[in-house]
């Protein structure tokens, strides 16, 4: 492993509550990983204790198998060869393109610091840029050119925190699809800091989502929308709702019993005695819930958001429980309306019940049959 960090912990003076606690994920040489979470969720302070702005009082940092964070080890942020890309870009605005891109670089040779500043700048599509000054550029090219001045040196680790977020939402992703170009092409291992998803998912090989200072899961995108390993990382990523369910066992396995009828998926649904009395939540996505007028439930549209080529309906069942569905825009109906709906759910992706979400009125899981839950939500 390229980046290791074990256990790191980050306490700032006064606080009651850890900003990093106990935070473990390992990055590959070349990969991108990307740190997702609310505001306030401590990944910034994580990228920051990884750069060595901030010092960690526990847990270990490994980069390119040298100790650079431990206990008695705190290796400078000057001597752990990171490269940085601020928010704001931090460009000098009295220095052209070509002079802020060399400003890392004022060790080598004068012949070898404009190859590499040409290197650098064809390398992020600024290659004609030399002569003009930040204030010339636009926020995207200004990008460009503070991801140009990192790479300029070398490092052995970039560190992004925020880098899209003074762009507008369209330009934010394009962006960011380029950006991992580039750093594919500089074979760079990166370490990006975002709250948008868009972003994540465009960028990044490995994915974190931090919540309260803790790492709830380090994946793959797929992963993280399809198998979350926590209720938060489910409830953060995508469009999804929780459902009460029951799990049964049938004659070809266990099933979940819910107000949309048994759910199987193509993986084994967790045994009944995983929760007490088998009784569950389920997860359900919004492309697993698919309009069918000839379905036996029906629910209430009781919100509609245009997306272009779809909506996203809030659908209600009579049973109480709401449910998302992604639906091509030619089928348009009005909010109020009822549409049939049916599960078509890969993955059964269950969770610890949380009773105060659901109706007060009882659930239709005693017998727990596709007639008897059919039969109410009709």
């Amino acid at each position: 492993m390229f980046l290791e960090v074990s256990q790191l912990g980050v306490h700032y003076a006064g606080s009651a509550h850890a900003a990093v606690d106990g935070v473990s994920f390992n990055l590959q040489a070349g990969e991108i990983g990307v740190l997702i979470g609310p505001s306030g969720c401590g990944k910034t302070t994580l990228l920051r204790a990884v750069a060595g702005l901030e010092r960690a009082q526990a847990g270990t940092i490994r980069l390119a198998k040298q100790m650079v964070s431990s206990h008695q080890v705190h290796v400078p942020a000057e001597s752990r060869q990171i490269g940085m890309v601020f928010q704001d870009y931090a460009l000098f605005p009295h220095l052209n393109v070509a002079a802020n891109v060399a400003f890392g670089i004022a060790h080598l040779s004068a012949s070898a610091r404009s190859q590499r500043v040409n290197e650098v700048l064809e390398l992020v599509g600024m290659g004609q840029a030399h002569k003009r000054f930040p204030h010339e550029l636009s926020g995207g090219q200004q990008q460009r050119v503070a991801l140009a001045r990192a790479l300029a040196p070398g490092p052995r680790l970039l560190l992004l925190d925020e880098p899209f977020s003074n762009l507008d939402v369209d330009l934010r992703e394009r962006l960011a699809h380029e950006v991992r170009g580039i750093l594919k092409a500089a074979g760079a291992t990166a370490l990006f800091v975002t709250h948008d998803q868009l972003e994540a998912f465009a960028i990044g090989d490995r994915i974190g989502v931090m919540h309260e200072g803790k790492l709830h899961q380090w994946d793959e995108a797929y992963a993280l929308y399809h198998r979350p390993a926590t209720r938060f990382v489910a409830d953060f990523i995508g469009h999804g709702v929780f459902v009460p369910a029951l799990l049964v066992h049938r004659p070809g396995g266990v099933v979940a019993c819910t107000p949309l009828g048994e759910l199987a998926g193509q993986d084994a649904c967790p045994l009944p005695t995983s929760y007490p009395g088998g009784e569950c939540d389920v997860l359900l996505r919004a492309d697993d819930i698919v309009h069918d007028d000839t379905a036996p439930v029906k629910a209430r549209i009781v919100r509609k958001a245009f997306r272009g080529s779809e909506f996203l309906y809030t659908l209600a069942l009579a049973t109480g429980e709401t449910v998302q569905a992604h639906v091509p825009s030619h089928h348009d109906h009005a909010v109020g309306e009822w549409v049939g709906i049916r599960a078509e759910v890969d993955h059964v992706v269950t969770f610890v019940r949380e009773l105060n979400l659901w109706p007060k009125k009882p659930l239709p899981y005693a017998v727990p049959t596709p007639e008897a839950i059919y039969s109410i939500a009709k």
